[in-house]
């Protein structure tokens, strides 16, 4: 069951073939973890779309506060009964449909879509976890590549390159051959004391884990957080890198090409963010 501008309807029963977001990626989304109805990091999540869709020029309804999403969100997980569970949401938002390239107008209409997690917390996946640079294909860095939007032709051909190549997953480049991030999240360099994060003007997402991680880093005083861009270079170079997003949490890399790293800060952020998670 999935929730179409608030009516609870059949999954896969409300697509128009005119959809904004098929026919032109005129579309914006949300991927919200929930644990036994606590939306993780709503507020951040909240905040990010409503930016977002300021960007892209969309009417924002006034319906549209921190509190709707959020009862809207509960209300489908509660008739898929996972209110008691833990859940991955996609909320997302599209314009109207109506005109070709220019809109007829840019209101908007949202979709709630929900499937089960095993994981109430974040748990770190030590298992082989290999990757590689993704060069076919380039972000091109500026503000529309840190929105999250359904244009993801690049991470869609890099994940099956990834497939082809018995990869775990690929780190993509900017046109400047700066590595930006991983295919499905942001990515965290270590190297000796100090960790570096591409910054948002290299084009990588606005990603709301790679916040909470830059929040844990801050308060530890072993390290040096550095938001710069990396060089395919310094990833040959590193002691460990790991990739964030909202659902994984922390995914560490044991190996690129031929070096093997090590897993020692995402082990000791993992327990922080769980810790700060259930303080919050």
């Amino acid at each position: 069951m999935i929730n179409f501008n608030g009516d609870i309807l059949e999954d896969n029963s409300v697509l128009s073939i005119d959809n904004r977001g098929f026919n032109y990626g005129d579309a914006l989304f949300e991927t919200i973890k929930v644990s036994h109805g606590k939306l993780l990091f709503l507020e951040d999540h909240y905040f990010r779309l409503m930016a977002s869709m300021r960007i892209m020029r969309m009417e924002i309804p006034m319906s549209f506060t921190m509190e709707f999403i959020e009862a809207e969100i509960l209300k489908t997980l509660e008739h898929n009964d996972l209110l008691q569970s833990t859940a991955r949401v996609k909320f997302i938002v599209n314009r109207n449909t109506g005109g070709l390239y220019t809109p007829t107008d840019n209101n908007v209409s949202y979709v709630v879509s929900v499937r089960p997690l095993d994981s109430n917390f974040y748990i770190l996946n030590e298992d082989a976890y290999e990757v590689d640079l993704f060069k076919d294909y380039y972000v091109s860095p500026s503000l529309l590549s840190t929105l999250k939007t359904n244009n993801k032709a690049l991470n869609v051909v890099g994940s099956i390159y990834a497939k082809e190549n018995n990869l775990n997953n690929c780190l993509i480049l900017n046109t400047n051959k700066q590595v930006v991030e991983a295919l499905n999240g942001n990515i965290f360099v270590v190297k000796g004391n100090t960790i570096k994060t591409p910054p948002l003007a290299d084009g990588c997402l606005k990603g709301v884990m790679r916040k909470q991680i830059i929040e844990v880093l801050k308060n530890i005083e072993d390290y040096e957080l550095l938001e710069a861009s990396v060089s395919p270079f310094e990833l040959q170079k590193a002691d460990e890198i790991f990739i964030t997003n909202v659902i994984a949490g922390i995914q560490p890399i044991s190996k690129y090409r031929k070096k093997i790293f090590t897993t020692e800060v995402a082990k000791s952020l993992i327990g922080k963010l769980n810790t700060a998670i259930r303080l919050s």
